[in-house]
């Protein structure tokens, strides 16, 4: 048995590269860039009107003129006009070109336009105000976004201004979710009184979602040759295998063995933690197999314990740890790091975990009303108020 820190070692020492695909821009939300996307000219490409008024000369401004013959209209998307006579002005739109021989924009507000003459009624004007000077923002061929972020809505509209629309992502991985177990029926199912609707594998379809990547599902009876012979073939068709349930000591839980006798190099079994004990994590040449305990809670937690940084690592996203102050004293004497669930706010300013007690790694319904794990390290077993210790949410704040 070894340690939560020994087992999250083992499994970011063990990442794996999907390699890279080009999609269209507008899909790429939730992927990860892998190419630097650079501006194609300035930012903005040109001195842009920032305000719906008119554009003057400063000088005549500062010299004391507060009347100014409006030349013409310089509209958004029009090519660039010149002001012919340097004491007069254009009316200019906002994302217009500043017109040449113009360095100043004043709001329509602070002017009253008078047949043909604009008069400026404030006193207040600076030189060159309102103007996106060109280049200010980013330079031609600056980096825009770097390669290895997360891409959002901020994304896209970065991806458009330049021009990209196809970009390089990261491939996802092609993922199995196994679920085992003679007590298991399908969602749609009347289960008998010694039998249990299958879940875990629908919590792991959501949890794997919502890192944007699609998984396949499938369930196995709790027969070795059956099993052996399955997972032969997802051996070699996916890059992750994750299976919840028979893994641990009884008398069905084949996995192991199996795993074994099919050539997949175990990197370790069972860690000390509470829940999700029995964890196994192996691999082969090409497949990464995540062998979760069967209780509910166990295979929530070891998910977003350690197949998310695995994941997260493997294509190349830093993630930053968060943490939160304990709410509340508690107790725990076995000598095991311990997932305690907790419901977070906040409270001027820090995030505050409030423990909630359920009814061990089986409650499944007590994940509802609780957000995220709490880690609680195995040295100590009295745990104070006020506290601070890592969390693993999986609800946003």
């Amino acid at each position: 048995m070894i340690s939560v820190e020994q087992a999250k070692n083992i499994i970011l020492n063990s990442t794996q590269d999907f390699g890279v695909e080009e999609i269209p821009f507008i899909k790429s939300v939730g992927r990860i860039l892998k190419e630097d996307i650079v501006a194609d000219r300035d930012f903005p490409p040109f001195n842009r009107v920032s305000m719906d008024g008119i554009a003057i000369n400063y000088t005549y401004f500062k010299n004391g003129q507060r009347g100014f013959k409006v030349e013409g209209i310089q509209a958004a998307g029009s090519e660039q006009l010149s002001m012919q006579y340097a004491d007069n002005c254009i009316e200019v739109m906002t994302g217009a070109v500043l017109p040449n021989n113009c360095d100043t924009v004043i709001r329509y507000e602070d002017v009253v336009l008078e047949n043909g003459i604009a008069i400026i009624t404030v006193n207040d004007i600076k030189d060159k105000q309102n103007i996106h000077v060109k280049g200010k923002d980013k330079s031609k061929n600056d980096v825009l976004i770097a390669k290895n972020k997360l891409i959002s809505a901020a994304e896209i509209g970065v991806f458009a201004t330049v021009g990209k629309s196809v970009v390089k992502v990261a491939k996802q991985p092609k993922v199995l979710i196994v679920s085992t177990g003679d007590e298991l029926v399908g969602v749609d199912e009347i289960p008998l009184e010694h039998q249990i609707r299958r879940s875990n594998v629908f919590t792991l379809v959501s949890l794997l979602e919502r890192l944007d990547i699609p998984s396949e599902t499938t369930h196995i009876t709790d027969d070795k040759p059956v099993l052996k012979s399955k997972i032969e073939t997802y051996l070699q068709e996916y890059d992750v295998l994750l299976f919840s349930g028979a893994v641990s000591k009884g008398k069905y839980d084949f996995l192991p063995e199996v795993f074994d006798e099919l050539g997949v190099k175990k990197l370790f079994h069972k860690v000390t933690q509470r829940p999700g004990k029995p964890f196994f994590y192996g691999k082969t040449n090409n497949c990464n197999v995540f062998g979760f305990p069967g209780n509910p809670i166990s295979t929530f937690v070891n998910c977003l314990a350690y197949f998310y940084p695995w994941y997260y690592k493997s294509i190349g996203l830093k993630t930053k740890e968060e943490t939160a102050i304990l709410n509340a004293d508690v107790t725990f004497k076995s000598n095991l790091t311990y997932f305690l669930q907790v419901q977070l706010e906040t409270k001027l300013g820090h995030l505050v975990a409030t423990p909630i007690k359920g009814n061990g790694s089986g409650d499944l319904a007590s994940l509802v009303n609780t957000d995220a794990f709490i880690q609680l390290p195995n040295d100590k077993t009295e745990f104070k108020k006020g506290e601070v210790f890592p969390i693993i949410a999986y609800r946003s704040f």
